[in-house]
Protein backbone atom coordinates (compact mmCIF):
# COMPACT_ATOMS: atom_id res chain seq x y z
CA UNK A 1 0.00 0.00 0.00
CA UNK A 2 3.27 2.68 1.06
CA UNK A 3 4.80 1.49 -2.15
CA UNK A 4 1.16 2.60 -4.53
CA UNK A 5 1.00 5.66 -2.56
CA UNK A 6 4.37 6.72 -3.57
CA UNK A 7 3.61 5.99 -6.96
CA UNK A 8 0.46 8.19 -7.08
CA UNK A 9 2.54 10.60 -5.13
CA UNK A 10 5.24 10.59 -7.87
CA UNK A 11 2.59 10.52 -10.65
CA UNK A 12 1.00 13.96 -9.66
CA UNK A 13 4.41 15.47 -8.87
CA UNK A 14 5.59 14.52 -12.71
CA UNK A 15 2.39 16.16 -14.18
CA UNK A 16 2.30 19.33 -11.63
CA UNK A 17 6.06 19.85 -12.68
CA UNK A 18 4.83 19.35 -16.29
CA UNK A 19 2.35 21.49 -16.28
CA UNK A 20 4.44 24.38 -14.29
CA UNK A 21 7.08 24.17 -17.36
CA UNK A 22 4.55 24.12 -19.99
CA UNK A 23 3.02 27.20 -18.63
CA UNK A 24 5.84 29.03 -19.32
CA UNK A 25 6.23 27.60 -22.61
CA UNK A 26 2.55 28.91 -23.50
CA UNK A 27 3.02 32.14 -22.11
CA UNK A 28 6.41 32.49 -24.26
CA UNK A 29 4.18 31.48 -27.38
CA UNK A 30 1.75 34.34 -26.14
CA UNK A 31 3.99 36.91 -25.59
CA UNK A 32 5.85 35.50 -28.83
CA UNK A 33 2.65 35.91 -31.05
CA UNK A 34 2.31 39.71 -30.15
CA UNK A 35 5.44 40.42 -31.08
CA UNK A 36 5.38 38.79 -34.43
CA UNK A 37 1.78 40.37 -35.12
CA UNK A 38 3.55 43.57 -34.75
CA UNK A 39 6.62 43.10 -36.73
CA UNK A 40 4.42 42.00 -39.46
CA UNK A 41 2.46 44.92 -39.54
CA UNK A 42 5.30 47.09 -39.15
CA UNK A 43 6.35 45.11 -42.30
CA UNK A 44 3.29 44.97 -43.94
CA UNK A 45 1.59 48.34 -43.73
CA UNK A 46 4.38 50.77 -42.48
CA UNK A 47 7.50 51.87 -44.36
CA UNK A 48 9.65 50.67 -41.67
CA UNK A 49 10.05 47.91 -39.20
CA UNK A 50 11.52 48.84 -35.40
CA UNK A 51 12.20 45.24 -34.63
CA UNK A 52 15.27 43.59 -36.12
CA UNK A 53 15.17 40.11 -34.25
CA UNK A 54 13.23 37.86 -31.42
CA UNK A 55 14.59 35.42 -29.60
CA UNK A 56 12.97 33.75 -26.28
CA UNK A 57 14.44 31.23 -23.92
CA UNK A 58 13.51 29.19 -20.90
CA UNK A 59 15.46 28.53 -18.03
CA UNK A 60 16.65 24.98 -17.33
CA UNK A 61 15.26 22.96 -14.36
CA UNK A 62 19.69 22.97 -13.77
CA UNK A 63 19.60 26.69 -14.05
CA UNK A 64 16.20 27.30 -11.95
CA UNK A 65 17.79 24.90 -9.16
CA UNK A 66 21.47 27.01 -9.21
CA UNK A 67 19.24 29.97 -8.63
CA UNK A 68 16.86 29.02 -5.95
CA UNK A 69 20.42 28.15 -3.84
CA UNK A 70 21.93 31.72 -4.55
CA UNK A 71 18.49 33.39 -3.61
CA UNK A 72 17.02 30.75 -0.76
CA UNK A 73 14.42 30.20 -2.58
CA UNK A 74 12.18 27.90 -0.47
CA UNK A 75 11.62 24.63 -2.75
CA UNK A 76 8.17 24.55 -3.93
CA UNK A 77 6.25 25.50 -7.15
CA UNK A 78 4.72 28.39 -5.46
CA UNK A 79 7.35 29.93 -4.19
CA UNK A 80 9.86 29.22 -7.69
CA UNK A 81 6.71 30.92 -9.78
CA UNK A 82 6.63 33.79 -7.28
CA UNK A 83 10.16 34.50 -6.62
CA UNK A 84 12.07 33.96 -9.63
CA UNK A 85 10.08 36.11 -12.17
CA UNK A 86 12.98 35.17 -15.42
CA UNK A 87 12.31 31.71 -15.67
CA UNK A 88 11.08 32.83 -19.22
CA UNK A 89 12.32 35.19 -21.28
CA UNK A 90 11.99 37.34 -24.43
CA UNK A 91 14.37 39.58 -25.99
CA UNK A 92 13.38 42.22 -28.56
CA UNK A 93 16.59 43.63 -30.63
CA UNK A 94 15.91 47.06 -31.98
CA UNK A 95 17.48 49.47 -34.45
CA UNK A 96 16.89 52.70 -32.46
CA UNK A 97 16.37 53.47 -28.87
CA UNK A 98 13.23 55.40 -29.64
CA UNK A 99 12.02 52.36 -31.10
CA UNK A 100 12.73 50.36 -27.95
CA UNK A 101 10.51 52.57 -25.86
CA UNK A 102 7.90 52.65 -29.36
CA UNK A 103 8.12 48.36 -28.50
CA UNK A 104 7.64 49.01 -25.20
CA UNK A 105 4.22 50.88 -24.98
CA UNK A 106 2.69 48.77 -28.11
CA UNK A 107 3.13 45.76 -26.03
CA UNK A 108 2.28 47.20 -22.57
CA UNK A 109 -1.10 48.70 -23.93
CA UNK A 110 -2.44 45.60 -25.10
CA UNK A 111 -5.18 44.73 -22.49
CA UNK A 112 -4.48 41.34 -21.33
CA UNK A 113 -1.03 42.09 -20.58
CA UNK A 114 -0.09 43.28 -17.08
CA UNK A 115 2.83 45.33 -16.60
CA UNK A 116 4.56 43.68 -13.23
CA UNK A 117 8.08 45.97 -12.96
CA UNK A 118 9.97 48.30 -15.27
CA UNK A 119 13.94 48.25 -15.26
CA UNK A 120 15.58 51.26 -17.55
CA UNK A 121 19.23 50.10 -17.62
CA UNK A 122 19.02 52.53 -21.02
CA UNK A 123 18.33 55.81 -19.06
CA UNK A 124 20.29 54.60 -15.86
CA UNK A 125 22.73 52.00 -17.39
CA UNK A 126 24.28 49.18 -14.59
CA UNK A 127 28.07 50.54 -13.24
CA UNK A 128 29.50 48.05 -15.44
CA UNK A 129 27.82 49.89 -18.78
CA UNK A 130 25.12 47.52 -19.62
CA UNK A 131 22.10 48.65 -20.97
CA UNK A 132 18.65 47.39 -21.44
CA UNK A 133 15.23 47.75 -21.25
CA UNK A 134 13.67 44.88 -18.59
CA UNK A 135 9.99 44.39 -18.13
CA UNK A 136 8.47 41.85 -15.93
CA UNK A 137 5.02 41.05 -17.73
CA UNK A 138 2.33 38.72 -16.63
CA UNK A 139 0.97 37.49 -19.66
CA UNK A 140 -2.66 34.99 -19.28
CA UNK A 141 -2.29 31.63 -20.37
CA UNK A 142 -5.71 29.22 -20.77
CA UNK A 143 -4.90 25.48 -19.72
CA UNK A 144 -7.74 23.15 -20.41
CA UNK A 145 -8.61 22.98 -16.74
CA UNK A 146 -7.34 26.41 -15.67
CA UNK A 147 -6.16 30.10 -15.96
CA UNK A 148 -2.73 30.87 -15.16
CA UNK A 149 -0.69 34.51 -14.99
CA UNK A 150 2.68 33.89 -15.93
CA UNK A 151 5.57 36.22 -15.54
CA UNK A 152 7.86 36.94 -18.43
CA UNK A 153 11.10 38.69 -18.55
CA UNK A 154 10.68 40.71 -21.75
CA UNK A 155 14.13 42.63 -22.63
CA UNK A 156 14.38 45.57 -25.31
CA UNK A 157 17.75 46.58 -26.59
CA UNK A 158 19.56 48.34 -30.32
CA UNK A 159 21.71 45.94 -32.02
CA UNK A 160 24.93 47.87 -30.12
CA UNK A 161 23.60 47.06 -27.00
CA UNK A 162 22.65 43.19 -27.60
CA UNK A 163 26.73 43.06 -28.94
CA UNK A 164 28.27 44.23 -26.58
CA UNK A 165 26.00 42.16 -23.72
CA UNK A 166 26.66 39.19 -26.03
CA UNK A 167 30.72 39.59 -25.79
CA UNK A 168 30.55 40.87 -22.11
CA UNK A 169 28.99 37.59 -20.88
CA UNK A 170 31.67 35.54 -23.08
CA UNK A 171 34.56 37.48 -21.27
CA UNK A 172 32.85 37.06 -17.54
CA UNK A 173 32.49 33.03 -18.06
CA UNK A 174 36.01 32.70 -19.82
CA UNK A 175 37.29 34.07 -16.26
CA UNK A 176 35.54 32.21 -14.44
CA UNK A 177 33.68 35.36 -13.31
CA UNK A 178 36.88 37.05 -12.30
CA UNK A 179 37.19 39.15 -14.70
CA UNK A 180 40.57 41.38 -14.71
CA UNK A 181 40.07 45.16 -13.68
CA UNK A 182 41.59 46.47 -17.10
CA UNK A 183 39.14 44.29 -18.73
CA UNK A 184 36.21 45.68 -16.87
CA UNK A 185 37.33 49.35 -17.51
CA UNK A 186 37.75 48.71 -21.04
CA UNK A 187 34.26 47.21 -21.28
CA UNK A 188 33.08 49.82 -19.72
CA UNK A 189 34.14 52.18 -21.71
CA UNK A 190 32.93 50.04 -24.91
CA UNK A 191 29.30 50.11 -23.46
CA UNK A 192 29.83 54.03 -23.62
CA UNK A 193 31.02 53.75 -27.19
CA UNK A 194 28.13 51.71 -28.03
CA UNK A 195 25.82 54.45 -26.78
CA UNK A 196 27.24 56.88 -28.69
CA UNK A 197 27.46 55.25 -31.88
CA UNK A 198 23.61 54.45 -30.76
CA UNK A 199 22.69 58.35 -30.63
CA UNK A 200 24.77 58.84 -33.65
CA UNK A 201 22.64 56.65 -36.02
CA UNK A 202 19.62 57.75 -34.48
CA UNK A 203 20.16 60.99 -35.16
CA UNK A 204 21.14 60.23 -38.74
CA UNK A 205 18.03 58.67 -39.06
CA UNK A 206 15.90 61.68 -37.98
CA UNK A 207 18.68 64.13 -40.28
CA UNK A 208 17.25 60.98 -43.65
CA UNK A 209 13.42 61.08 -42.31
CA UNK A 210 13.56 64.87 -42.52
CA UNK A 211 15.26 65.07 -45.87
CA UNK A 212 12.79 62.50 -47.39
CA UNK A 213 9.50 64.58 -46.07
CA UNK A 214 11.43 67.50 -47.39
CA UNK A 215 11.72 65.78 -50.49
CA UNK A 216 8.16 64.77 -50.83
CA UNK A 217 7.11 68.62 -50.04
CA UNK A 218 9.31 68.96 -53.00
CA UNK A 219 7.65 66.76 -55.75
CA UNK A 220 4.12 68.06 -54.25
CA UNK A 221 5.41 71.26 -55.16
CA UNK A 222 6.45 70.56 -58.63
CA UNK A 223 3.18 72.03 -60.26
CA UNK A 224 4.31 75.71 -59.03
CA UNK A 225 5.92 77.56 -60.86
CA UNK A 226 9.77 77.31 -60.50
CA UNK A 227 10.80 81.00 -59.59
CA UNK A 228 14.42 81.72 -57.66
CA UNK A 229 11.98 82.97 -55.00
CA UNK A 230 10.17 79.39 -54.69
CA UNK A 231 13.85 77.49 -54.80
CA UNK A 232 15.26 79.91 -51.90
CA UNK A 233 12.28 78.93 -49.25
CA UNK A 234 13.00 75.37 -50.51
CA UNK A 235 16.78 75.77 -48.89
CA UNK A 236 15.85 77.82 -46.28
CA UNK A 237 13.43 75.18 -44.92
CA UNK A 238 16.06 72.56 -44.95
CA UNK A 239 18.17 74.59 -43.30
CA UNK A 240 16.24 75.41 -40.60
CA UNK A 241 15.29 71.63 -40.38
CA UNK A 242 18.77 70.49 -39.98
CA UNK A 243 19.77 73.16 -37.91
CA UNK A 244 17.29 71.52 -35.38
CA UNK A 245 19.20 68.72 -35.35
CA UNK A 246 22.03 69.75 -34.45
Amino acid sequence: MTYLIEQQNMKELRVELTRFMLAYKFALDEIGTKVRILREEFRLIHEYNPIEHVNTRIKTPESIMKKMQKKNIPATLDDIRENMRDIAGIRITCSFVSDIYIINEMIQAQSDVEVIEVKDYIKHPKPNGYQSLHVILKIPVFMSDREEHVYVEMQIRTIAMDFWASLEHKIYYKYNKQVPERLTNELREAAFTAAELDHKMERLNKEINILKEIEHDDQDNLSLEDTGSTKTMIQMMKRIALDKLK
